[in-house]
């Protein structure tokens, strides 16, 4: 198996990349994104919700995804947690995932933790600018995620611009690969694509000795 980490920031094509590469892979890939690991929080009234920091690592449930992640190796079926963004809680169903030849967990945070970081065989970073990033996420936020104008913008100043500062940007420099604009660089999709075919194809990971 060979997990591939992909990271960016909020809006920068990383999910689109990764998409992109399972498209490519077929049945033999599965992608899990981080979003799906946040915090329960279902302990928590609505209001008390809505003032967590989601862009600091502590929203999180690292430790679960890490115990997933093991499982797949191990050639165990997990059950991923569905998180509903309107709510701002984990809901009590789950997705059923089965192992596969190749992983992708997707992330703005996947390369910051270094327990995290050491399952992965090949680590991405996608870098795009600033204004592209946040007028994607406003976007998105607004048609995926029942947000408003005013939220995306209050949040974006208060959390995800200096948490990207503190969190995200940082983790750039422990990327195998730094891929622009994500999934419209069809250049580097197509490099990343072509040693995940190789893989597939003789069954020999050729990324084994960068882990960590």
């Amino acid at each position: 198996m060979i997990i591939v980490g992909i990271a960016g920031g909020t809006g920068s094509g990383k999910t689109t990349f990764a998409q992109a590469l399972q498209a490519a892979m077929g049945e033999d890939c599965v992608i899990i994104s981080q979003d799906s690991y946040y915090v329960a929080n279902t302990d928590l009234p609505f209001e008390e919700r809505l003032k967590i920091n989601y862009d600091h690592p502590d929203a999180l449930e690292d430790a679960l995804l890490i115990e997933h992640l093991e499982m797949l190796r191990r050639g165990e079926t997990i059950q991923v947690p569905i998180y509903d963004f309107e709510a701002y809680a984990r809901t009590d169903r789950t997705i059923t995932v089965e192992p596969r030849r190749i992983v992708i967990v997707e992330g703005i945070l996947v390369l910051g933790n270094p327990d995290l970081r050491r399952l992965f065989d090949l680590k991405v970073f996608v870098d795009t600018d600033p204004d592209v990033r946040i007028l994607r996420r406003l976007v998105r936020d607004v048609q995926e995620r029942g947000r408003n104008l005013d939220s995306v913008h209050n949040q974006y100043l208060s959390t995800v611009k200096p948490m990207h500062e503190a969190f995200v940007e940082p983790s750039k420099k422990y990327a195998d690969l730094i891929v622009p604009e994500g999934g419209f660089n069809h250049v580097a999709l197509e490099t990343v694509a072509a040693v995940l075919r190789q893989y597939l194809e003789d069954g020999r990971n050729p990324l084994a000795r960068r882990r960590g």
